[in-house]
């Protein structure tokens, strides 16, 4: 016992373990984080319904969207803003890992009758002949991922990018870092079931990394017949550090926001969204 609660409290380096796949393939995790998408009061795996809406309005107003517009949406689970980009007479794509929340969106435009291309697929993995006005990556997605994942999805937009396209996308920023805590707990089937549909104990270990201003959730989770771990990586920003990894990427960061609807920015701010371009 004393070791594996030794190996339950030991701290990982950065990024050196990934298990979103685990995550999003899991029939129960996959329908839970479906249904945390779908609860428009619930800023969890996605924001509250009034957030999207301000979103969308200043989207509309600062891009210009309309039936000319060629839309990517990485990301894009149930289709919260892919719809919203269809109803505004865009042409979307919508890229997303998890089957349920793609199945859903699918059945949503059917029902609705939109036409949005809907793509199930890790969006590391994206690859089209089109090329876009406008990429989106909402709901700090981007800080979930590794630098080498970074790297390789920031290619992934250069390459599908028109040569004047922009890219919108939001991260979480050191203000949002300084409020995270180090912690140890442990729950009777933690988040109130959403692990899974048998009964099992959830330990949740947060770390932080000063030198790398990430922070890591660590869940150690136990059923009576399996266990297992899920990793959930954050990286944090200062406006800095951004700009430079931007840079380093070939991208220009234009506009900076303290959130998705365009507030003014802010050193305070819990997030950063920004418009970028392809850098000279």
């Amino acid at each position: 016992m004393f070791e594996q609660l030794q190996i339950i409290n030991q701290r990982p380096k950065p990024f050196s373990i990934y298990t979103a796949a685990e995550l999003w393939t899991d029939p129960h995790t996959a329908q839970q984080m479906l249904q945390y998408h779908l609860n428009e009061d619930l800023a969890m795996a996605s924001r509250t319904r009034e957030t999207i809406d301000r979103s969308m309005q200043w989207l509309q107003s600062r891009f210009g969207i309309d039936h000319n517009t060629r839309i990517a949406d990485f990301g894009c689970g149930p289709g919260l803003y892919a719809n919203r980009f269809a109803q505004l007479g865009a042409q979307v794509i919508g890229i997303d890992f998890s089957a349920n929340s793609i199945r859903y969106a699918r059945e949503t435009v059917a029902r609705k009758k939109l036409s949005i291309d809907y793509q199930q697929q890790n969006y590391l993995d994206f690859n089209s002949e089109q090329r876009f006005d406008l990429i989106c990556m909402i709901m700090c997605d981007f800080c979930a991922l590794s630098p080498p994942q970074r790297r390789q999805l920031l290619g992934i937009f250069r390459r599908h990018l028109k040569v004047d396209g922009k890219l919108f996308l939001d991260v979480y920023s050191l203000a949002s870092y300084v409020q995270r805590q180090e912690s140890a707990k442990y729950e009777f089937r933690q988040l109130n079931g959403f692990w899974s549909a048998e009964d099992y104990y959830g330990f949740v270990n947060t770390f932080k990394y000063d030198d790398e201003k990430v922070v890591l959730d660590k869940y150690s989770l136990f059923e009576a017949k399996r266990s297992w771990v899920i990793y959930n990586w954050l990286q944090y920003y200062s406006l800095d550090s951004l700009t430079q990894e931007f840079a380093e990427n070939g991208f220009c960061i234009t506009e900076t926001y303290a959130d998705t609807a365009g507030s003014p920015y802010r050193e305070d701010a819990l997030e950063i969204a920004l418009v970028a371009g392809i850098g000279e």
